[in-house]
């Protein structure tokens, strides 16, 4: 009897070492890159895509090694069936274990879209397009679609005034309406409830100080000057006169080649704020936050004149005949 057990122990003990090396040696592969320094490399697993063929694509790629290896660690993981879709940016320098990971937490490839203050719309769309984020047609129909606007919660007809400037990130195929309301949200989040209340205090609603703060911020050119330039167009208001603000003349044109005319001063558009008297028809940029805040909370001056003095910074006139002279000594002498 003692002559079969010796020979089944030495196999069991076989056996038994050959599972703990194998196991040890794939304890270090799934820790171990498959090269010190790689670039990222962009790896798309489309919805639906078997673990196997993502297995091949993360081999053939030279993203890992040994995908034999690599699926039993996925299989003892339970990973493989809880890889997520999307681009994910992989390199041969993370560890199998940390591209299982990636993929299973489904921390995809974000794209970065950064909405400078003070740009429109339109201007946004190119942004959006450029990022690959979404075509600029599309983006345009969705921003100006009254029913969408309505839908987030708007008093607007378009999404201007409400894109909120910032940097956000974004997956590839990222739904377009997701896009826009994650900006349109962020607006809400720093057009707060005290701010509301504020703008019912003087008397506007949220949308006319949208509108007032995106001409602040059009009209600005050193950031000190926005509660200046605030009390402006207050007090202007205030006076029932018009608010003459060149960027409105000019948002309201159709093909403007910048070059500002007397002709365009005396065309009547719904934002023409030479010709008609009060706020233009709606926001004509997306403000930022100091330029909400300006609109809210003016400087209290008398001042309802102000010229450029070609520098970033304004003149600033209580009267006609000393608005005249700065214009004389900023504009017209050079």
């Amino acid at each position: 009897m003692k002559k079969f057990l010796l020979p089944t122990a030495i196999a069991i003990l076989l056996i038994v070492g050959g599972l703990t090396a194998f196991f040890f040696h794939l304890q270090h592969y799934a820790q171990t890159p498959a090269s010190r320094e790689a670039p990222d490399k962009v790896i798309t697993i489309p919805a639906g895509q078997s673990f196997n063929v993502t297995t091949e694509v993360l081999a053939q790629t030279h993203t890992i090694k040994n995908p034999y290896k690599f699926k039993i660690i996925a299989r003892l993981k339970g990973y493989d069936k809880k890889l997520q879709a999307g681009e994910y940016a992989l390199s041969a320098s993370m560890s199998p274990l940390k591209i299982l990971q990636k993929m299973v937490n489904g921390k995809v490839k974000l794209y970065k879209l950064t909405v400078p203050e003070g740009l429109n719309l339109y201007q946004i769309a190119d942004l959006v397009d450029e990022a690959g984020l979404a075509p600029k047609n599309s983006f345009i129909a969705a921003a100006t679609n009254a029913d969408l606007a309505h839908q987030l919660g708007l008093d607007a007809e378009t999404l201007e005034g409400y894109l909120f400037p910032e940097t956000y990130f974004f997956p590839k195929n990222m739904p377009l309406e997701t896009i826009i309301s994650t900006l349109v949200n962020r607006f809400r989040q720093i057009f707060n409830s005290t701010w509301q209340q504020r703008a019912k205090q003087l008397g506007f609603s949220n949308h006319q100080i949208v509108i007032l703060a995106s001409i602040i911020e059009k009209e600005t050119g050193a950031p000190f000057e926005r509660p200046l330039i605030s009390s402006v167009f207050h007090n202007r208001l205030n006076k029932k006169m018009r608010l003459e603000s060149d960027p409105t003349v000019i948002y309201g044109l159709k093909n403007f080649d910048g070059n500002l005319t007397r002709k365009h001063l005396q065309t009547p558009t719904p934002y023409n704020t030479y010709k008609s008297s009060g706020l233009p028809a709606g926001p004509i940029a997306n403000p930022g936050k100091k330029s909400l805040e300006a609109a809210l909370y003016p400087a209290d001056t008398k001042f309802i004149y102000f010229v450029s003095k070609k520098d970033h910074t304004h003149q600033f006139s209580t009267n006609l005949k000393d608005h005249n002279r700065a214009v004389q000594k900023y504009q017209l002498r050079r």
